[in-house]
This record gives C-alpha cells, sequence and structure tokens, in this order.
C-alpha cells in the first residue's frame, strides 16, 4: 500500500498521511490528520470535506476514479493535458496516487507536498523552471506533442516536469520570471483563432470591471500563436499559499455542475470577509454572462487560505468568451434551477448574495457599459485582427448585455435651494 507524507509550504510542516490501494480496477484512500498538526494553535482542515479530527478520512472511486483521493487533494494533481505528458512518459496504467504524488512538486496547485519518509518530495528533482526567455521553446515543445504524442519523447521529457502539475486540458507550463511563477497557456493545435489574446483582454476587462482578477498579459503578442502568462496567485514570492477549488469546498462529488447559491452558502461558512466574497461572486456570475463565459465550472472558482481558519474567494482566472446564441452556463445560479445564463435570474438571485435588489441593478448596469464601451479595444489592444474581433462579437453582444444596458438608471436623490 503506497504510502505519502502530506506536508505544507516550505518548512514542510506534517499535516498527515496519505495512504492509497487499488486492486487494478477500483480505488480508495485513506487520509488521517497527524497528532502534531491537530495540536498547533494554528491548524485548519485543508477542506470542509477533512474536518479536523482523530481518525481516518476515507474516499472511494468505486463510481468514479477522480473520487479516489479527497478533493483537495485532487485539486493538486494534474487534469487532462498533464495527464497526457505523464502518461507518455512514464506509462500507462497511472493511479490517482501516481498522478498526484509523480507531478511537479516545485509547481504544483497550492501549498501541499507529498514526501517520502526521508521528507523530500516523492517526485524527486525535475530540470529546473524554464525562464520567460525560454517562452518560445517552450511553445514549439507543446505543438509538438500535440501533433506527434507518439514521436516526442524528448520534448515530453522536458515539458512533463514544468506542465505535468497544471491543471485544464488546454497545453500550458510553468514558467519564473520577475520573481513570481506564471502559468504560460498556449495556442492549441485545434484552435481557429489564438484564444489567449481573448482570455488576457477578458481579465483585463474584468478589472476595468471593479472584479479581483488574476495578473495576465500576453508574451509574443505578434506572432499567430501568443502566449498568455497568467501569475499564480498560490505564490508570494517563495511562500505557498494554501488553494481549494469551488468543487473541493463543495465536497461535490456529482458530474453535473454545482451552483452559485451553493458557492454562497460555503463563503458564509468560511469566508474571512463573507460580505465581501458575496458580493464579488455574484458580480462575477454576472460578468460571465455579459462576456459569454462558458468555462465558470466549480473548478474555475477557488480559495485561498487567509489565516485563521478562513479563506477568501481567489482571484477570477479561466474566463473565457464564447461566441454562442444559446448563453449556458457550467454552474448554475439558483440550486435546482436551470443552467440557462439568464440575467434576470442573477438579479432575482442577488438576495442570495447579500446584494440589495438596487445595487444590483446598478451594478449590472454599469458593468455591461464598461463592456460595451471598451471589449473592442481591449481585444485590439491585445493584437487582434478585425476579423478576430467580429467573430468575438456575440459574446459580448447579445441580449442578454442589451438587457443589462437598458436596467434603469439610479434615481439621484434632488437637490433643492430654499
Amino acid at each position: 500500500m503506497p504510502e505519502a507524507i502530506v506536508a505544507l509550504g516550505s518548512r514542510k510542516r506534517v499535516l498527515g498521511r496519505l495512504r492509497f490501494e487499488t486492486d487494478g480496477r477500483r480505488q480508495h484512500s485513506q487520509f488521517e490528520y497527524a497528532d502534531e498538526w491537530l495540536s498547533q494553535r494554528d491548524r485548519f482542515a485543508l477542506s470542509p470535506g477533512l474536518p479536523l479530527r482523530r481518525g481516518s478520512h476515507y474516499s472511494s472511486g468505486k463510481d468514479a476514479r477522480r473520487l479516489a483521493i479527497p478533493g483537495c487533494f485532487s485539486d493538486a494533481a494534474p487534469d487532462a493535458w498533464g495527464r497526457a505528458l505523464m502518461t507518455k512518459a512514464l506509462g500507462g496504467g497511472l493511479s490517482e496516487y501516481d498522478h498526484l504524488v509523480l507531478s511537479d512538486d516545485r509547481t504544483r496547485q497550492g501549498a501541499l507536498r507529498f514526501l517520502g519518509e526521508d521528507m523530500e518530495p516523492l517526485c524527486g528533482p525535475g530540470p529546473p523552471i524554464p525562464r520567460l526567455v525560454e517562452l518560445a521553446r517552450l511553445r514549439t515543445l507543446a505543438q509538438r506533442f500535440e501533433k506527434d504524442p507518439d514521436g516526442v519523447e524528448q520534448e515530453v521529457r522536458d515539458l512533463v516536469g514544468v506542465a505535468g502539475s497544471l491543471g485544464g486540458a488546454r497545453p500550458k507550463a510553468s514558467v519564473a520570471g520577475g520573481g513570481h511563477l506564471w502559468i504560460a497557456k498556449f495556442t492549441a493545435a485545434h484552435d481557429t483563432k489564438p484564444v489567449e489574446r481573448a482570455e488576457v483582454a477578458v481579465l483585463k476587462l474584468a478589472g476595468m470591471c471593479g472584479l479581483r482578477a488574476a495578473e495576465a498579459r500576453l508574451e509574443l503578442r505578434d506572432s499567430d500563436t501568443p502566449i498568455a502568462l497568467v501569475r499564480r496567485f498560490d505564490r508570494r514570492g517563495d511562500a505557498r499559499v494554501p488553494y481549494m477549488s469551488a468543487r473541493s469546498a463543495l465536497d461535490w462529488k456529482d458530474d453535473e455542475g454545482g451552483y452559485y447559491t451553493d458557492i454562497a452558502e460555503v463563503i458564509r461558512q468560511i469566508s474571512s470577509k463573507p460580505a465581501d466574497d458575496l458580493h464579488e461572486l455574484w458580480r462575477r456570475i454576472v460578468f460571465t454572462i455579459l462576456v459569454s463565459n462558458r468555462d465558470d465550472h466549480l473548478k474555475n472558482h477557488g480559495f485561498i487560505y487567509s489565516g485563521g481558519e478562513r479563506w477568501r474567494l481567489s482571484p477570477a482566472f479561466d474566463i473565457n468568451p464564447s461566441p454562442s446564441r444559446h448563453g449556458v452556463l457550467e454552474t448554475g445560479i439558483i440550486q435546482g434551477g436551470t443552467f440557462e445564463a439568464s440575467l434576470d435570474l442573477a438579479l432575482e438571485a442577488c438576495e442570495f448574495f447579500d446584494v440589495e435588489s438596487a445595487t444590483a441593478v446598478e451594478e449590472a448596469r454599469r458593468m455591461a457599459k464598461i463592456i460595451a464601451g471598451n471589449w473592442k479595444r481591449v481585444l485590439r489592444d491585445e493584437g487582434s485582427s478585425g476579423d478576430e474581433i467580429r467573430g468575438y462579437a456575440e459574446a459580448f453582444e447579445h441580449a442578454e448585455a442589451e438587457r443589462a444596458l437598458s436596467l434603469p438608471a439610479p434615481l439621484r436623490k434632488s437637490h433643492h435651494v430654499r
């Protein structure tokens, strides 16, 4: 039965042990907090699904392999892109535990570390994290792997250490620069346009609307395949910041999408600033609708640890406009309701996020005006051509945006001179 010491951050503070077992078909794991962690004054639960207590927490992959380890550990494991690299480099038949502990320790999401008895990472040392000046080379390696995964063994060895620990399905790698760790996102082989331009532009548009968004910029801007750089918010210098996805915070096990009102309830329970996070989450719903983001699933929302057994809603990330005539959300607005991208439904739900109706109307109208007045410019600023901008028009100019723009302006108090 393989097992790992679970530790926290650069100091390798021992949190507990993760034990894993599989018979080749079924996988399951057992996690137990260490007594020394439970006795610490600054202890905290790794997620609501792993409350602080003595004894074992069990996870079973009977219904789905990804459930074989706790959700907060799955957050630190790679998704489709990283798994494809690891499978090519290490061979098939990797378990959920293998994907977790053999991915790169230095770039793994969050602050969790998985160590052997010698207190060293189980994955072993990898090549140096590449610098920003190596972006063009990394892009070429990723393109070669996508086009011919069976003929690029050296490329896989170079990529797996810096990309194998990252989530998501799209090609990407970790790079270092300016004293920070960044995620470099590359244009995929199946893309018909450089979507990285739109992702960077929309994150900047989110900031213009007053949302807390991840810092992003475009590199190799004048190339046909530019690279989006997104700064890691789970790092502060060399320090690692604990992170968990909304999926883990909800202990969500279904394949169906979750609901924003469920995330709101978790915020009330764990946030150090619940009012701020509730208002922020509601504004993100409206922004998602207005920019036709269809990538708002539960793993694309998250929380970073803020101390004192409390968390904060993480900066917004992975917002991708998707031109479509049918607006659908990955995360529904109200528990048990529709997944329709409906502004009216968002306005009706505002009370679940402690937002007053009048404020909701004013905020939706304000954001719609900012987006309508700036979306073309921000895309152009990131190098999008006229044809590319016109191709994104349906993502920003649609019935829900028109509805928001037509909302009544707030009444201003008149001042009568007596």
